[in-house]
């Protein structure tokens, strides 16, 4: 016969909560206690800030050199920037003696190696905190279970250990004041604040006092100290206290006797303390004008590197340039030899040239008015005789054909009458001579007519009658505003 299974055991125990009288009361009540028991404990491990073992939490410690007041599992917080991140979750005692602390916060918050923690109470209670400033990089990010040393961290100060640095005679005040304090403060509202104020400007007035006080103790006990190794040195070696006595003797008697020279190197000091201070000014100035130029030479040095590697490729290319011009150079050194009397020679020609190019002047500025038609002329002459035009090459040639050039077959001139001499001719001048009547040298142009021409005083191609150089007379053209007059080059209008 086979057991019986689950499911039956449930429906039997299911019948018997029915069909027994209270049973079915009785397991109501029972199941409502235990929802009521569970609501509770869900609330109050949730004010009592309840970390479940199945939260991702961030665990790590810290080493303290003492820690009042840690009660690991209490919600004892530990915060970031006032923002409670965790809780305290344990302590104690590492092998060096030090108080170690462990901590566990949210994942999210980075915290790094050079971060600082600092236990501080919440209240007069001692009840505690520990806040963190997480740090930052070039640390290196912490891991779960990471120490952090006691020189990140920062541990509370006690009364006690206040009260522990006063004498007798304080703590006796600090225990009467504290006694009468009631009775002093039953009319605080009224008489505190301007105590308080009082309080303030007198230890203010106190506070130079207090310094001059701390400072003359620590002089009294470095004196203190020193006369103690003086006179343990002192005691120990008689010898060297007897040599030291006979040297300051000595050295008085020498002060005794020259005490005139003495009195005289005094009365010097005044003017070589001025000198001195004058030399300190002066040299106080020079390290003025001496700073800028040490920041711009360290600017320029900083530029050097690079002038000098720009340098050397120059010099580089220098080379291969002078490389390539040896055997120019080789090849000119004959020919510099060979000019060197030719040169000699132009120098003494120099003056006797210089003379002549003066003389050309006049005559470029009487050859300038023609200038324009002889190349006319050129151009026309050249399209006559050559053998090419804008076509190309073609054979040709100037074949002149007159009456008298032909054989005589009709009779003298071939039956031609001779033309009759061109009338003008004989008249005097042409119209060529006309537009330049002065020929060269000042001169009139001569007639075709065979006549005299008119004489004048010799004259400087380019003078005038007043004798003053400058002046060309051209032919004048329509629209000229020089009047027939040239300027010659270097000369004012």
């Amino acid at each position: 016969m086979s057991s019986p299974t689950r499911r039956e055991h449930l429906a039997r125990a299911f019948e018997r909560v029915k069909t027994e009288p209270g049973l079915a009361r009785n397991s109501i009540v029972v199941v409502a206690l235990i929802a009521i028991a569970a609501v509770v404990g869900g609330i109050v491990l949730a004010n009592q800030r309840f970390v479940a073992p199945w939260d991702n939490r961030q665990v790590f410690y810290a080493n303290f050199a003492a820690t009042p007041g840690i009660s690991p599992g209490n919600g004892q917080e530990v915060r970031i920037a006032g923002v409670n991140v965790g809780d305290i979750v344990g302590a104690d005692v590492d092998e060096n003696g030090h108080a170690r602390v462990e901590m566990s916060i949210e994942r999210g918050h980075h915290l790094y190696e050079n971060a600082h923690l600092v236990l501080r109470p919440k209240s007069p209670l001692n009840e505690m905190y520990v806040t963190i400033d997480p740090g930052k990089p070039p640390a290196k990010e912490i891991r779960d279970g990471y120490t952090y040393p006691e020189a990140n961290t920062v541990r509370p100060v006690q009364v006690d250990e206040v009260l522990d640095h006063l004498d007798d005679n304080a703590q006796r005040a600090l225990t009467s004041l504290l006694a009468e304090s009631d009775v002093a403060l039953t009319n605080a509202k009224t008489d505190l604040p301007g105590g308080l104020d009082a309080t303030r400007t007198v230890s203010n007035d106190l506070r130079p006092v207090s310094e001059q006080l701390a400072l003359r103790k620590e002089k009294i006990r470095t004196l203190i100290t020193a006369l103690g190794q003086i006179s343990q040195a002192v005691g120990g070696d008689d010898k060297r206290l007897a040599t030291l006595a006979g040297g300051l003797q000595t050295t008085l008697h020498s002060f005794g006797t020259h005490e005139p020279q003495f009195d005289q190197t005094l009365a010097e000091l005044p003017g070589l303390v001025h000198n001195l201070r004058r030399s300190t000014d002066a040299v106080q100035d020079l390290s003025d004008q001496l700073d800028p130029t040490l920041r711009h030479l360290d600017d320029a040095s900083e530029a050097f590197p690079d002038a000098l590697s720009h340098l050397r490729k120059t010099s580089d290319k220098l080379d291969d340039v002078v490389d390539a011009a040896k055997p120019f150079l080789d090849a000119l050194r004959p020919v510099v030899r060979d000019l060197r009397p030719f040169v000699n020679e132009l120098s003494d020609t120099l003056p006797d040239l210089r003379v002549a190019v003066d003389r050309l002047d006049p005559m470029t500025n009487a050859l300038l008015p023609y200038l324009s038609d002889l190349g006319a002329f050129t151009i026309q002459t050249r399209s006559i005789v050559s053998l090419e035009d804008a076509n190309g090459g073609i054979l040709r040639g100037i074949a002149p054909v007159t009456a008298q050039t032909l054989p005589p077959v009709l009779g003298a001139n071939n039956g031609l009458r001779p033309l009759p001499p061109p009338p003008g001719l004989d008249e005097g001048t042409t119209a060529l001579q006309k537009l330049v009547p002065v020929g060269p040298g000042g001169q009139p142009s001569v007639p075709q007519d065979g006549s005299e021409p008119e004489t004048r005083p010799a004259q400087t191609p380019g003078g005038n009658d007043s004798g003053e150089p400058g002046l060309l007379h051209a032919p004048s053209t329509a629209g000229s505003s020089s009047g027939g007059l040239l300027p010659l080059p270097g000369k004012k209008n």
